[in-house]
């Protein structure tokens, strides 16, 4: 589900319709920066999401923010069950200024979210049931689930999966580091959008000029100082 609306709210005295911030923002950016952020749009997907379930070390949820990002991958979910979190020098390298985090207390929360939005739950579990990813359609809504370093998945998770997946593997060892897990999975599921349906990006062209402007606010740091002017004296209409 694309989680914006059309009118962006800076702060809670400021809001503005996107058009507005595509019209007054965007001629402030080179258009060096806005080539790149039309074609990081256009390659955005909100319809398969990320969701990590307990992760312990901020280092390994760090790289897979990174690989969400650099793949075109707009929203990850972080359940954060423990109190413990191991901190890492590693760092989303400003993949978290791009990617949509929803953060929750519980798994039932998230999974409850998620399959409202008709998400198909697709869980990273070694199990009797489990499939080779490559046997999912990620074309439709899903989200993909990866546990923590220690334990994995939780059983909660397994028991609301629609479908438990595997990245096929050739040596001895069962599983790989979630960082690692994370980039393959992300990978394949881009490259089986593509395949299935000529495209990894999807949204309509009302989401893309949100997303748009969203990323021009986000660019550009006087943003909200030359929005405020243009309201008060009345360029820019509620």
């Amino acid at each position: 589900m694309f989680p914006f609306p059309s009118r962006l709210t800076l702060n809670p005295q400021l809001s503005v319709n996107h058009h507005d911030v595509i019209e007054h923002i965007g001629p402030l950016l080179t258009a060096e920066r806005r080539q790149k952020i039309e074609r990081v749009v256009a390659g955005r997907t909100f319809t398969p999401v990320v969701v990590l379930e307990d992760v312990y070390d901020r280092g390994n949820a760090s790289a897979v923010f990174r690989s969400a990002e650099a793949m075109g991958f707009g929203q990850v979910h972080m359940i954060e069950l423990g109190e413990k979190i191991k901190e890492s020098q590693r760092t989303t390298a400003g993949a978290d200024k791009w990617v949509e985090l929803k953060r929750w207390k519980s798994t039932k929360a998230c999974v409850d979210e998620l399959k409202k939005q008709g998400k198909k739950i697709v869980v990273t579990h070694l199990a009797p049931s489990s499939v080779p990813i490559d046997e999912f359609d990620f074309t439709q809504p899903s989200a993909l689930v990866l546990g923590n370093e220690k334990n994995g998945v939780s059983p909660e998770m397994v028991a609301a999966a629609d479908a438990c997946v595997v990245l096929p593997m050739r040596g001895f060892v069962q599983s790989f580091n979630i960082s690692v897990a994370g980039a393959l999975a992300l990978w394949h599921i881009m490259k089986d959008r593509e395949r299935r349906q000529g495209h990894h990006g999807d949204m309509t062209e009302e989401q893309k000029q949100i997303l748009t402007a969203l990323y021009y606010l986000r660019t550009q740091d006087s943003a909200e100082d030359t929005l405020r002017e243009l309201k008060a004296r009345g360029v820019i209409k509620d």
